[in-house]
Parts: C-alpha cells; structure tokens; sequence
C-alpha cells in the first residue's frame, strides 16, 4: 500500500502511517486538519463575532457561553466515535477490509440511533443546565433568554454534526483528513453568509446565528456521507447496509465509553466552572463577556495540540495494528516534541497582543480588560496541554481509553472542582484565583500522564484488529 494515494483532493487521499516518514506523515494529516478545525471554530466564533457587533452583550455571553452544554453532549457522542474510528485504524493498519468496512456501518447506524436520543436529551435539559451556569436571578433573566434559544435551535439541528463528525472520524482513521476539511470550508463559508444575512438582513439575532450554524452543519454532513458512498477506498458506506452488528458495537462502546464518559463529565465540569465564573467579585456583565472572549481565543491556542494529537491516535492505532510497536513509539515522541514547538510559538504571539485578539471579538473597554487579564496570566500554562493531550491520544491509539479517562477526570473534574470550592469560598472569590483552577488540572494531569506512559506505555493496548 503506497504511503499516500492520490487521484484528486476531492477523490481520494489517504495516508497509511504504517511507513514512510512520521513528521511526513503527522504533518499531511495534522495541517488538513488543524485548517478543518479553525473552520470549525468559525462556526460558534462567527455566531459570537456577529452578535458582539449588536451591542447586546446579554446577547453576547448567552451565545459565547453554551459551548460547556454543547460539549457536555457531543462529547459524549465524540468518545464514542473515537472508539470506532480507534477500531477502524487498526483494522485499517492489518490490512483487514472488511472489518475495517464492517465497523464503518456499524458506526454510522450508531450515529443515527444517538442523534434522535441526543436531540430530545439536548432540548430537555438545555434550560436545568443554564440555570446552574448562570443563575436564576434577574441579572442573569436576559442571558438565560438567549442561551435558551440557542441551545433549542442547534440541539434541534444536531444531527447534522453528528454525522459528519462520525464521517470525518471514518475518514481520518484510513487516514484522510483532507476531505474532512474541505467539507468545512464549504459549511463555514455557508454559516458566515448566512450569518450575515439572518441577523443584520433579517434580524433574527440569537435565533438567526443558531439557524445559519445548524444549516452549515447538515452541509458538511451530506458532503461526507456522498463522499463515504462514493468512494473506492477500503471502508464505503451503503445505506442500504446500515446495521448494527452487535459484537463490532460492544468493541466500539469497550474502547471508546471511557472516552465518552470523560468528556461529557469534563464538559459537566465546565458547567459549574461558569457558574463560578458568572459569581466572582466583579462587573458581572463585563467579566462574563471578557471570560467568553477568552474561551474563544482558548480554542484557537488549543487546535494545533487537537490536531497532532488526533494524527498520534491513528498512527498508533496503525502501527499497532501492523504489528509494529516501536513505530507506535517513536511516533508518540516525534508528535510531542512537534506539539510542544508550535504551542510555546502560540504561546509567544497571544502574549504579545493579548488586548488585539480580545478586541477582534468585542472591544468593549470593560470586556477587553478582563480578556486581557486572563490571557496573559493563563496563556503560559498551555504548555503542560501538549503533554496531557499528545500522551493520552497515543495511549487511546493503542485502545487503552480507560487510563486517559481516570487520569483526566480525576484532575480535570475531581480535582478541578475542589479548587474551585475552596478557593472561591476561603481564599479569593475574584476571576484569577478562580480561572486558575484550569492551569492546576492541566499541570497535575500532565504530571500523572507522563508517570503512567514511561511506566506502561502501551502494555495494556487492545489491538481489536488481532482478535479475529
């Protein structure tokens, strides 16, 4: 099988990290990916940007803020999908076709059944949840309003993402993050018309970017699905063979609950975490808005740490499906040191013009500051993000999903939220103490990280393709 196969950018291009060059191939499935997912930002971000431009900061930190609730569900869909696309890279790495396409159909009936549960579950609980974000008093009534607006439109609409992520997931296990990408471009560029259109045109607000978000969504998602239809790839979906085979889903649900579990509860966890951001000692409207700004830009800090990190599981999972451990290895490395390089270069950039990047989203004075504030204090600690995030993708190729998943609840939700209690409530109730709570997750969790990987590694791996 050649290193890359390529007729067309839109065809077929799919890189089977099994050989060749690992920076080579790291890079060619990480930079598609990396723009896919600054494409993906651009969905919320633009939402965010064009409601900022109204003058309506309620408005603001309703739509800038609900991305704990959204993640709290698609999360838990998202560690599912990583399972099957783990199952599919190693079966993919064996040379196992049909396994490889079994589990494809398998993945994508799944993917249905979820999206009709998970839109009921998002509508229900959508309001329950925002009151534990942002209170239930009168200064929160108007954030409340336009959350729940747009909470109930996007969970509506939620099926469109799901497939497509579970597409991009098939994809990018064979190795193909270039697809997936394009895809995206396509839907972001639809959302920001639409954008446009929906809220200055039409003057639909908050209603108006939910409805240009989840139009964009159902995009991508049937650009992927013709895609897996039509292409001649080892994995091809035909809906007339969508079916759940019962012994492939429990492997999906083996490898990748654990996951699922992680980060529905690490998102839950961000629930709360807003809830004591929304209490702090300060202008409320103002250090809401400015915390909103900076979860934004966090999300841009964070994509190419995503990125590599999702190249690591697939190599992994490749490699290990070939039978070829230390490749596995060398590659986890090789991704780390490549991870680490371009976050202390983000790093640099966002200290630098941390007053710019805050003010692109909303130059409000009072929302500046507080953006600011944050930026620039919490910035430096991403580093330890490389760490964390690069080690248990790697462990997660390898089909151990259970140590990540106890490592990063226990720093991440567990930890996260006796600091919170404690500092909030005996030390310091101001936004730094308080904000601070996500750097002490990140060190702690890369601390356990590191002590678990050099003293396992990938000794307690479930290589699926070796079963049979």
């Amino acid at each position: 099988m050649e290193n890359v196969k390529k007729s067309s950018i839109f065809k077929r291009r799919e890189i089977d990290m099994t050989q060749g060059s690992i920076v080579k191939n790291i890079l060619l499935f990480a930079f598609p990916l990396l723009l896919g997912n600054l494409f993906q930002q651009l969905y919320n971000m633009v939402d965010v940007w064009v409601i900022g431009q109204t003058d309506n900061v309620e408005a603001y930190s309703a739509v800038g803020n609900v991305g704990p609730i959204i993640n709290m569900l698609i999360g838990f869909f998202s560690g599912l999908a990583s399972g099957a696309g783990v199952i599919i890279s190693q079966y993919y790495g064996a040379k196992n076709e049909k396994k490889a396409n079994d589990t494809a159909h398998t993945a994508m009936a799944m993917t249905l059944v979820l999206a009709l549960i998970l839109t009921a579950v998002g509508i229900a609980l959508a309001p329950l949840m925002l009151r534990l974000m942002f209170g239930s008093g009168e200064d929160s009534a108007g954030i409340l309003h336009h959350a729940e607006m747009y909470l109930t439109i996007y969970f509506a609409g939620v099926s469109g993402l799901m497939v497509y992520n579970m597409g991009a997931g098939i994809l990018r296990a064979i190795g193909d993050s270039v697809r997936p990408f394009w895809y995206l471009v396509v839907a972001a560029i639809i959302n920001i018309v639409l954008d446009f259109v929906f809220v200055f045109a039409c003057n639909m607000g908050v209603a108006g970017v939910a409805l240009a978000t989840v139009i964009a969504q159902f995009t991508s998602a049937v650009l992927t699905v013709i895609t897996l239809m039509k292409t001649s790839s080892c994995v091809k979906i035909s809906l007339k063979k969508l079916k759940i085979d019962i012994p492939i889903l429990k492997n999906i649900f083996t490898l990748g609950f654990p996951a699922a579990l992680q980060m529905m509860l690490t998102a839950l966890s961000n629930v709360f975490v807003q809830s004591y951001v929304a209490n702090v000692n300060a202008v409320k409207a103002h250090c809401t808005s400015g915390w909103t700004t900076y979860s934004k830009i966090d999300l841009f800090i964070f994509l190419p740490v995503q990125s590599i990190s999702l190249g690591v599981t697939t190599l992994v999972g490749q490699s290990l499906g070939a039978g070829d451990m230390k490749r596995a290895k060398k590659g986890t490395y090789i991704a780390f040191a490549m991870s680490f390089g371009v976050t202390a270069v983000i790093i640099a950039i966002v200290m630098a013009f941390a007053p710019q990047l805050a003010a692109v989203f909303n130059d409000d004075p009072g929302v500046v500051y507080y953006a600011e504030l944050l930026l620039r204090n919490i910035t430096p600690f991403y580093i330890f993000c490389s760490v964390n995030q690069v080690f248990a993708a790697a462990l997660r190729g390898g089909g151990n999903t259970k140590a990540p998943m106890f490592i990063m609840l226990g720093t991440f939700v567990v930890f996260r939220q006796i600091y919170l209690f404690i500092v909030s409530n005996f030390i310091s109730n101001e936004i730094l103490p308080v904000a601070f709570g996500y750097p002490a997750g990140w060190f702690l969790c890369a601390a356990i990280m590191l002590i678990y990987y050099f003293k396992v590694g990938f000794s307690h791996s479930k290589i699926v393709a070796n079963e049979g």
